[in-house]
This record gives C-alpha cells, sequence and structure tokens, in this order.
C-alpha cells in the first residue's frame, strides 16, 4: 500500500488502483492543491475497478480541484465525453485525459459504453457526478447505480467539503440491487463530511441530509 503522510495528501491506495503520471506531475497536483489550500482524506480500497462519484457539485471550480487532486495523487481515471469533440488534437487530447466517447443518441447509450468498458479493461475508474447539474437538481440520476450494479463493481464516494477544503474518500459500497437503501448509506457518508461552495445550488438529496433549504430556482 502506498501511502502519504504529508499536509496536502492523507490518502492511502493500493497497489491495484490504475496509476499515471510521474514524479513532476504528482508535484505539480501537489502544488496546485497546496496553493488552493485544498487536501485530500481517506483510503482508496486496493481494487482495480470502480464507479467513483463526487458531490456536491454546486461549481466549475469542483472539477479544477478533482483534477489536481487525481494529478496530485497518480491516479489513471476516465470519464464519459460527447462523441463529437473527439476530432484531431482535440480527440487525442481527451483520450489521453482518459475522456471515453460516446454517442448518446445511438443504440448504445451511456450506461452500455460504460459497462462495456468495465468488462473490456482489466482496471478502470470511472468518474461520475450523480447531481449532473449544478442547478440544484430534485434527485441524483441513478446512471452510476445502474453502470456499478451492472459491471459488478462498487461505488467509491468523494466528497467536496469547502468549509474545511477537503476531498474525502468514503468507503467503497458494492450495490445491493435496491437502488434505494443504497442511497440512503451513500448519502449518510456525504452528511457527515460534505460541504458544498454553493449551498443554494446544491441537490435536494444533499439538502435533506445537510439541513439545508433546497432551491429548485437556483441558477448556474
Amino acid at each position: 500500500m502506498a501511502a502519504s503522510d504529508d499536509k496536502v495528501l492523507r490518502v492511502t491506495i493500493g497497489g491495484q488502483v490504475p496509476r499515471r503520471g510521474n514524479v513532476l506531475s504528482r508535484v505539480l497536483g501537489r502544488a496546485i492543491l497546496r496553493v488552493m489550500r485544498w487536501r485530500v482524506e481517506g483510503q482508496f480500497p486496493d481494487l482495480p475497478k470502480m464507479v467513483i462519484i463526487g458531490a456536491p457539485h454546486t461549481s466549475n471550480l469542483d472539477a479544477v480541484i478533482a483534477v489536481a487532486a487525481q494529478t496530485a495523487l497518480g491516479l489513471r481515471t476516465n470519464l464519459m465525453g460527447k462523441h463529437t469533440l473527439f476530432w484531431g488534437p482535440l480527440g487525442f487530447a481527451l483520450r489521453w485525459f482518459g475522456v471515453i466517447p460516446v454517442d448518446r443518441k445511438g443504440a448504445h447509450g451511456i450506461v452500455e459504453r460504460s459497462v462495456a468498458a468495465f468488462n473490456s479493461s482489466e482496471r478502470l475508474l470511472l468518474l461520475i457526478a450523480p447531481e449532473g447539474t449544478r442547478k440544484a437538481p430534485a434527485a441524483w440520476k441513478r446512471g452510476f447505480w445502474v453502470i456499478a450494479s451492472s459491471a459488478g463493481v462498487p461505488i467509491l464516494p468523494a466528497a467536496f467539503d469547502y468549509k474545511s477544503r477537503r476531498i474525502v474518500i468514503g468507503p467503497p459500497l458494492m450495490p445491493s440491487g435496491d437502488y434505494d437503501a443504497d442511497l440512503r448509506r451513500l448519502l449518510d457518508f456525504y452528511r457527515e463530511n460534505a460541504g458544498p461552495r454553493y449551498p443554494d445550488r446544491a441537490s435536494a438529496p444533499i439538502c435533506a441530509v445537510l439541513g439545508l433549504d433546497w432551491r429548485s430556482d437556483a441558477k448556474s
């Protein structure tokens, strides 16, 4: 197990977790986190395949912090992107960053494409924002759970806490077949560790567990 005890990375990462980058990229990622005064805490299970969900998602800054964190940790992650973006140099860059092209109007949608990616890969960390938007959604999109259930892989929750400037990695959850029960367990983790940058843009499930007023008219 590879562990870090510095002030920025308080994380343990198992040897089977997909990795990428080098010393320079990881130093750069840590430097960005240090300048932003953020840190990462928790433990990655020693597993080669997982669906990683990040919440609450209320700001574009979430993505910047997430990229800095995964660069600092040297994680090789993937996410889905519109297939129309994959042309020329941009397509090469997107593939290098782990973006998997998907045609949302095609016969095989995001869920099917994601499950196929898991089935054809020896190691895969798929990043998904279950809220799907920064506009205070009424519910989480359950695609992350369907993908994990269909692929037989655990869900690893990660929480943004802007109050303490932390990304907290939670315990993995293997889907039980009962979405509502699994969602309650995941939200229990977010209750203890989440802090949105803009509370008025948080999703209804996050608002419920944090005791916030949910605003369905929130703007991005």
